[in-house]
């Protein structure tokens, strides 16, 4: 979905909802869905991932607008994730909104590789940003769900998603701290144009290593990646990000390879989703 030194990723996204999502949340107003390859029904969605495993991508990230309840239609593309998994080899990951144990087997058996969670640990992000009618203790139960079927879960925390604040996300490590968590995906406030948030200052670099080195100390045996969604040309949130702990990084600097490579780390590349791991890669393909 991005283009960096005239490289692209072989990862893209399709929405199963279109650009329609009841929430109209005030950091995305849907605009993230409408630049999404659109397959609104099972059949599309096949053929969208036919197409996609022909042209060589590695796999695929599901994901679309959530109905008044915080769902996604995830129960008319059962059968439809199962024949790409039958017919491709794509890795599949879904970006899930709200799901319980029975959907989240339905998911597991249809052969998703990983789930991708948003959460957010204040009630009042959640009702003012998503204008949910429902609180946190939801996405707590989605990933009880989650893990209870055994699915591979990747939770993610947006950094400032209250118009920047930092409110919520030292609670939100604490219920990811819960789990077992293969790696949790720290992202920062994107503002985009034309949607409530525009014009909103995100955090700054340091406020936002501050929450990796929470995130590193609550979660010692996981991986921390710094996501796609952050603001670009910010190189020292990037180094800082490394000096907190992160395993991976989407989109890195040339200052933010520099630093790793002053620590002596091992530098690895692939051009995926960032919630996919090294090894989830490596047995995929």
């Amino acid at each position: 979905m991005f283009v960096q030194n005239g490289i692209t990723g072989k990862y893209p996204a399709a929405s199963i909802t279109g650009n329609k999502c009841a929430f109209k949340c005030d950091h995305c107003q849907g605009k993230i869905l409408a630049s999404m390859r659109q397959a609104t029904s099972p059949e599309k969605l096949v053929a969208v991932c036919l197409e996609l495993s022909a042209m060589g991508n590695y796999g695929v990230l599901l994901s679309g607008g959530c109905d008044a309840s915080g769902h996604l239609p995830w129960d008319r593309f059962i059968q439809a994730i199962k024949e790409i998994k039958q017919r491709t080899d794509l890795l599949v990951s879904i970006h899930s909104g709200l799901i319980d144990e029975p959907e989240a087997l339905c998911l597991k058996r249809a052969g998703v590789d990983q789930v991708l969670i948003d959460v957010i640990g204040d009630d009042e992000t959640l009702k003012r940003m998503y204008h949910a009618p429902f609180g946190v203790s939801r996405i707590y139960d989605t990933m009880a769900a989650v893990q209870k079927v055994g699915l591979p879960m990747i939770p993610h925390i947006v950094c400032g998603l209250n118009y920047g604040q930092i409110k919520g996300e030292k609670q939100a490590i604490e219920m990811v701290a819960d789990f077992t968590v293969e790696q949790l995906v720290i992202v920062s406030l994107m503002p985009i144009p034309g949607t409530p948030v525009w014009g909103s200052t995100p955090p700054t670099a340091e406020a936002v290593a501050d929450l990796i080195a929470e995130a590193r100390i609550s979660l010692p045996a996981t991986r921390i990646s710094l996501g796609c969604a952050r603001r670009r040309g910010n190189p020292q949130l990037e180094t800082l990000a490394i000096d907190a702990g992160v395993n991976s990084m989407a989109l890195p600097s040339d200052e933010a390879v520099a630093r790793a490579k002053s620590y002596g780390i091992d530098i690895y590349y692939q051009k995926t989703c960032c919630s996919v791991t090294q090894a989830l890669f490596e047995s995929g393909w």
